[in-house]
């Protein structure tokens, strides 16, 4: 009897264990300062005609990916250019990178200035990914696999699908 109930304490306390595990909220690693953050993306926010924009991706970058999301719970590309001219520029974008589109006048590659949406056909050759231009061949965009992250418009990825610039009409 004392080894069936000492075999039951042990089972509940376990039990126990088991659920506090369960129940800790996962941590992400501490973002670096935002001057390191942009130092090593090449940019420097202080020196930008818009700092604020810079602040707001800073604020978003790590957010997961979610298709047709604008949140900080996860947030698509178009969800991320909408929020970031919202929060930066006062300008409300709706729709997804194919509606933003017809919202810009498009200018090419050499011409781009910060704060420029970037537009890129990679689904059968249609606009299917935006983001925002950051001067230094660098943008903010919500990547698939990555969440909201900064790019170089240099890696061959971005180079291969990157279709035009677009500045708001």
């Amino acid at each position: 009897m004392k080894l069936l109930f000492t075999l039951f304490f042990f089972l509940l306390s376990f039990l126990a264990t088991a659920q506090t595990d369960k129940k800790k909220p996962k941590t992400k690693p501490p973002k670096p300062d935002i001057q390191q953050y942009f130092a090593t993306k090449q940019l420097n926010p202080d020196s930008t005609c818009n700092p604020y924009l810079f602040y707001q991706v800073y604020d978003w970058i790590g957010t997961r990916y979610k298709y047709s999301g604008k949140s900080k719970a996860g947030i698509d590309c178009s969800g991320f250019v909408s929020i970031m001219y919202k929060n930066a520029y006062c300008i409300d974008l709706a729709g997804g990178s194919k509606d933003i589109w017809f919202k810009v006048r498009p200018i090419e590659k050499v011409d781009l200035q910060e704060g420029d949406i970037l537009f890129f056909k990679i689904k059968k050759g249609q606009i299917s990914h935006v983001g925002v231009y950051l001067g230094n061949n660098k943008f903010a965009h919500a990547s698939v696999h990555s969440g909201v992250i900064v790019s170089d418009l240099e890696e061959e990825y971005y180079k291969k699908y990157f279709f035009k610039g677009g500045r708001i009409l």
